[in-house]
């Protein structure tokens, strides 16, 4: 049988055989452009940035000028020399550098935040490592000239709180040109970055110079927010900040028991749900989160570093939306925050990447076809058409 079949493919025309061939590439081609490429315009073409109230009665220009809209990430941890097998590194790298580059092309945000965890071996890589890490990062999430990306430090990127040191807070500090315990102002909204890994509280050298930039800013935020009073002495040679309730923007979450409230197709397993948080190290303290919320008082709260979705309401009015991991290495659905803010509201909208199961569903169904292909072109496998063509005449002969 086989003999006959090699015989059968020896004796097909030359140029049917071309034919053949250049259909399979074509075909193979199709299937990696589509998985590798389009799916990623596919699902993100899908999403839309949410409306803000009154912006639906604004003209585009107002909008603009107005409206920031903000895209939020985490969790991203490229993979280091250590723990990252070279498939592996490509093959998150590559979604998260498509996911991004797309999002950046057909949304336009005005600005990124990046929660935390940008690497994953931040804590321990040496400087060469470092630097090598640094330049992956800035060629997968390079970014256009009308975009500013703004990113958190995370615990692997600088260590936990045991790990962490001065040098590694001043290197990462040093790449992303920002101080922890800084305070932004886009389009008259104040954002607040914090070194979630410094609030441990213990009054070492890092959380003490953190601690302090966060209460200078709190002085400085409710200056602003006060009404003008000219018998305040304390406030009367701070500098004016925009009278905006701010946006925390940190790695850890604030203190909460567990995930067991938390819901959605993106939230915990129900095996972790009920797992109780450990204080300090899958969330913060409740010293440390009380303090944040005394000190600013803000109208949302974004975190990462459990990589999973979640929404809770702290002091029953301050909402915080834990932002799920944008790497498939962490979770088969990942996704990214759309926030349309004004400096007295905002409006938020999940926007979710490809399923890395889906894709590969599609590759493993066009892996079979393929085979089915090449079986039934070689004649090993005989095309349903001639198989009923076959018990027809049989039929007719009886």
């Amino acid at each position: 049988m086989l003999s006959s079949s090699s015989t059968t493919v020896k004796n097909l025309p030359l140029k049917k055989r071309l034919c053949f061939l250049l259909k399979l590439v074509c075909f193979v081609s199709s299937v990696l452009i589509f998985c590798e490429f389009l799916v990623y315009y596919v699902v993100i073409f899908q999403c839309r940035w949410p409306e803000v109230k009154g912006e639906a009665h604004m003209s585009e220009k107002e909008t603009s000028a107005s409206v920031l809209k903000a895209m939020i990430l985490a969790d991203t941890h490229l993979l280091g020399e250590i723990r990252g097998h070279w498939f592996d590194k490509l093959r998150r790298e590559w979604q998260m550098e498509r996911s991004f580059q797309t999002a950046l092309w057909l949304l336009q945000p005005d600005i990124v935040f990046i929660l935390g965890d940008v690497f994953d071996e931040g804590k321990w890589s040496s400087p060469q490592a470092w630097a090598d890490d640094v330049r992956r990062f800035r060629k997968m999430f390079k970014y256009p000239v009308s975009t500013e990306l703004v990113v958190i430090v995370g615990n692997h990127d600088i260590g936990f709180h045991y790990e962490m040191t001065t040098y590694k807070v001043n290197r990462f500090e040093k790449v992303f040109n920002l101080t922890s315990g800084k305070l932004i102002t886009r389009k008259g909204i104040n954002f607040v970055l914090v070194n979630s890994v410094a609030m441990e509280g213990d009054g070492c050298a890092v959380c003490r110079a953190s601690e302090a930039k966060l209460v200078a800013l709190s002085h400085k935020l409710n200056c602003s927010l006060q009404k003008l009073n000219h018998s305040n002495k304390r406030c009367s040679d701070v500098e004016k900040l925009p009278a905006s309730e701010p946006i925390l923007l940190q790695h850890y979450p604030l203190y909460r028991k567990s995930d067991a409230e938390c819901s959605g197709e993106d939230s915990a397993s129900p095996e972790e749900k009920n797992v109780p948080f450990m204080e300090k190290y899958d969330v913060l303290s409740q010293e440390a989160s009380q303090k944040l919320i005394w000190w600013f008082h803000p109208r949302l709260v974004l975190s990462g570093h459990t990589h999973s979705a979640c929404e809770v309401l702290h002091a029953g009015k301050i909402p915080e939306i834990s932002v799920p991991s944008f790497s498939w290495r962490n979770r088969n659905n990942p996704s990214f925050i759309m926030g349309s803010i004004t400096p007295t509201d905002f409006s938020l909208q999940k926007c979710f990447l490809p399923y890395e199961s889906r894709v590969f569903t599609i590759y493993c169904a066009a892996g079979a076809l393929l085979v089915i292909l090449i079986l039934a072109h070689v004649q090993l496998l005989t095309p349903p058409f001639y198989f009923a063509q076959r018990l027809i005449s049989k039929h007719k002969a009886v």
